[in-house]
């Protein structure tokens, strides 16, 4: 019956995406549906899965490599304040900084969930206000990057801060949990102790960054080194974890924090996600679903009282996020990214299994918990996707701000995708503004040349800035100014460019370009090289540069893509460094590939490969 029980469980694991796959179920997470059909196989219903000792030590693997996983997914550039991107304007035109806006959200959260523990004591319904408290604040990170990308608005401020507000809600509570643990376990003492961990990460970080570096390069299909010292990570935290009384899934959590500041290649990545996903990780969520006992549930008058108010604290405990988001946002989108921060699930049942093993929570009452989380993570995402409305801004790629108006930057304002960029025309010019005005729409005159002019006209508040003005002193001076607003990528026109400028605009990121050098680069290649002029210039096939982001397109050989066959990638840059490529090359998010092809096709990819 043992083998039986593990055999269905793997068999189950097979199943489960094929039937969501061709039922087009996307709006429930796979992890929902593994418990659920857990729930149906196990003592609630057919009961013919039984928990076995194989099944137990499977399913607590799974847990740990799910929060290994989890560590992997947070982006420390987004919780540091210094490498933080300026304000960006909203939809409805307020100016948003991520990272603070999801600090106050988050401590709403916190503060109402504390309040909501207190009243469910109040009211006899649950004593143990910390684990309560713990347990309504958290978000499940993973449910949230995959809803955003899909909607692909995570480059978007909305989507950033929505991201951060996951990133807090799951790192915080696993902290809290983790105290939480130590001191109910009667070792309150060595709670200290657990600084321990983060200096062991510190150093494993300082001592294998280098060498990680090294794997990449020596590794090889039957050794597999990277995936050695991803293990290695694993257990070695998980073992200094439980010395100093804390959980192993902290352990686990903090190895892959660990993994991710040792910055893996992006087939590193997929092969661990492959692993976990793909194997351990189903074996806890079924097992979960599993050990639910809904007949002891329903059967308890109590109990089953506890449930709806449990799902109403989910959603009431994230209602901080949306009014937080409502002063910034415009107000459909704030409900529906409130609504998505109330998903639970990842921290949710570990952080009950870890009370089960403390004995702070009884069998039924933990079932009632894991339930409300089920019912509220089949609920959110559903809600999110039909709430929220991607806004012209969200649509379209990058913001570029173009000033100075003459012949060259109205072709270029012609010329740019509509699809691709939002283009804003600036000129400080009557009479060129007179000229143009009916044939570019939304040009702005402007009274003064002053960086703080063009910054209270929005000027900056974009992804690319050009300076195309005649005289190449105000472009510099201009150039530098967007720079120094934060504006990703800064172009400056220099009609006769000099060292010195030149060596400034180095030193500072700004690119520049001379119109009689683009001709005379254009004419020479004419000459020289005929057959690359003409795929500049051929109307029926395009040349294009796109940087990759599409996270199902990198981690991956270019023979694999499955649109490889129309066209033809030339050149990959990758950092500083120019690869040729070949159909084994391996593509990492951030790479820019040059590629051509007939225009519609090559055009339709490059909005494929560069979306978030």
């Amino acid at each position: 019956m043992e083998g039986f029980s593990l055999f269905l469980v793997v068999l189950l694991a097979l199943v489960i995406p094929i039937v969501m796959a061709r039922l087009q179920v996307t709006t429930v997470p796979t992890a929902v549906a593994e418990i659920i059909v857990g729930i149906v196989m196990g003592k609630s219903c057919f009961n013919v899965i039984t928990p076995s000792d194989h099944l137990t030590f499977l399913s607590n693997l799974g847990v740990i490599i799910l929060m290994f996983l989890s560590g992997m997914e947070i982006n420390f550039d987004l919780l540091n304040p210094k490498k933080q991107s300026k304000a960006r304007k909203s939809e409805s035109g307020k100016q948003v900084k991520p990272l603070p806006a999801a600090i106050a959200a988050f401590s709403g959260v916190a503060v109402l969930s504390l309040a909501l523990a207190y009243a469910m004591k109040a009211a006899g319904l649950f004593g143990d206000v910390a684990l309560a408290a713990i347990i309504f604040m958290t978000v499940a990170l993973g449910v949230v990057i995959a809803t955003l990308k899909e909607k692909e608005i995570l480059g978007r401020p909305i989507g950033q801060t929505i991201l951060l507000t996951a990133v807090l809600g799951e790192v915080i509570p696993l902290l809290l949990l983790t105290i939480y643990s130590t001191i109910n376990g009667g070792d309150a003492k060595k709670l200290w102790l657990i600084i321990l961990l983060f200096v062991a990460a510190i150093i494993l970080l300082k001592r294998f960054k280098r060498p990680y570096l090294w794997f990449a390069k020596v590794t090889k299909a039957t050794t597999q080194l990277d995936i050695r010292l991803a293990f290695f990570l694993i257990f070695a935290l998980v073992t200094v974890a439980e010395s100093v009384g804390a959980e192993n899934i902290l352990g686990a959590f903090l190895a892959g924090m660990v993994m991710k500041l040792l910055e893996p290649t992006e087939a590193t990545k997929d092969k661990l996600t492959s692993i976990g996903y793909g194997f351990f990780i189903p074996f806890f969520f079924i097992k979960t679903g599993v050990n639910l006992n809904l007949k002891l549930l329903f059967a308890n008058p109590q109990a089953l009282m506890l449930l709806p108010v449990l799902v109403i604290c989910f959603f009431l405990a994230k209602a901080p996020v949306s009014l937080v988001y409502m002063r910034l946002f415009n107000k459909r989108n704030a409900f529906a990214g409130g609504f998505l921060t109330a998903t639970t699930i990842t921290i949710v049942l570990p952080a009950l299994q870890v009370a089960r093993d403390l004995k702070a929570i009884t069998a039924t009452q933990s079932s009632a918990f894991i339930l409300a989380a089920v019912i509220v993570c089949i609920v959110c995402p559903i809600v999110f996707n039909a709430t929220f409305e991607l806004s012209p801004a969200d649509k379209l790629k990058d913001k570029v701000t173009i000033f100075g108006m003459n012949a060259l930057t109205s072709t270029v304002f012609q010329d740019l995708h509509d699809s691709w960029y939002s283009v804003q025309m600036l000129t400080c010019d009557p009479e060129k503004y007179r000229t143009y005005q009916s044939k570019v729409p939304g040009l702005k005159l402007l009274d003064k040349v002053e960086p703080a002019v063009l910054e209270a006209a929005g000027a900056f508040d974009a992804d690319i800035f050009v300076a195309g003005h005649h005289d190449d002193q105000l472009n510099l001076e201009l150039g530098l100014a967007a720079k120094k607003a934060g504006v990703k990528r800064v172009i400056v026109r220099q009609r006769q460019p000099n060292a010195e400028v030149m060596a400034r605009l180095d030193e500072a990121g700004i690119e520049s370009f001379s119109v009689n050098n683009l001709r005379g680069a254009l004419l020479a290649a004419l000459i020289e090289s005929p057959a690359v002029y003409h795929i500049i210039t051929d109307v029926n096939n395009a040349l294009y540069d796109v940087v990759v982001k599409n996270s199902a397109y990198t981690g991956r050989q270019l023979m694999d893509w499955d649109f490889i066959d129309q066209i033809t990638v030339s050149r990959i840059k990758r950092g500083n460094k120019w690869i040729s490529p070949h159909g084994s090359t391996v593509v990492e998010p951030g790479d820019e590939l040059i590629y051509s092809g007939p225009w519609r096709e090559a055009d339709k990819i490059h909005e494929i490969l560069s979306r978030n």
